[in-house]
């Protein structure tokens, strides 16, 4: 990774910039997902929060980067670029991998600048301190990570058929999923900052009680909210948690301002 890539420019994109913002919220994928996932959003949030969306190594404008296979020196290279955009009150979202991208950056940020989002929402994933009980998978045969793929449901059936997508999404797909699948917690101080934990009705692999997990790594305020859906229900019930979602930043935008 060259200079270039610790600019907060090459790492995050405004999808709503303007003026009268309060609050910066940044918005971290699952894994093999983009800027895309978020496009929608600024129309279903409060006009006061900027909506930053993460464009990480591997795809977009950076398909051409290598994408990261481990966590550790990802959230540091997110975090040196991110230090810039943190000049007003802040928030994480983070969804699946994201979730905990989000959680390590905000660990990350604590202990290197000693400042903490307002407010740290993460979804589709169990605690951080839960290890995995499944084997690895990144590193599966072919015809066996794309069984894995199907079964996650969240590679649509159209790329999953589709050899020339499925040649240029591969790499991508397994570096992230090294990046979830080699993940080890190390232990630490609880956060100070409010975390809201979402889990879908249907997902059967991060049922409630995983999602419930998170209230180990908050000393502040904890609450989990479970929407209809599977494991993507951020894309299928995306109104009901945009309405969730801002709930919880409208109040802390009104505090800070």
């Amino acid at each position: 990774m060259g200079t270039m890539a610790i600019t907060s420019d090459n790492w995050f994109t405004s999808l709503n910039p303007g003026p009268n913002r309060s609050l910066r919220l940044f918005c971290f994928p699952y894994a093999g997902g983009g800027q895309h996932i978020f496009r929608a959003w600024p129309s279903g949030l409060p006009g006061d929060v900027e909506i930053y969306t993460a464009q990480l190594p591997g795809r977009g404008r950076r398909l051409k980067e290598k994408a990261f296979t481990d966590l550790t020196p990802m959230v540091k290279a997110v975090g040196e670029a991110i230090v810039p955009l943190l000049d007003m009150p802040f928030a994480f979202f983070g969804h699946s991998m994201g979730a905990i991208i989000s959680f390590e950056l905000t660990r990350y940020l604590r202990k290197k600048y000693n400042i903490l989002p307002v407010h740290l929402l993460v979804s589709g994933r169990r605690g951080p301190q839960l290890p995995s009980t499944e084997p690895t998978s990144y590193d599966l045969p072919e015809p066996q990570f794309y069984q894995r793929l199907r079964a996650l449901n969240g590679t649509p059936a159209e790329v999953l058929e589709h050899p020339e997508l499925m040649e240029l999404m591969l790499p991508l797909l397994r570096a992230d999923f090294s990046v979830v699948e080699t993940y080890v917690y190390a232990p630490g101080a609880s956060l100070d900052c409010p975390i809201t934990a979402f889990g879908g009705e249907q997902d059967y692999k991060v049922g409630r009680e995983l999602i419930e997990t998170w209230r180990e790594q908050t000393t502040s305020t904890f609450t989990m909210r479970i929407l209809p859906g599977d494991h993507f229900f951020l894309n299928t019930s995306r109104p009901h948690l945009l309405r969730l979602i801002s709930q919880e930043l409208r109040q802390k935008a009104q505090a800070v301002t």
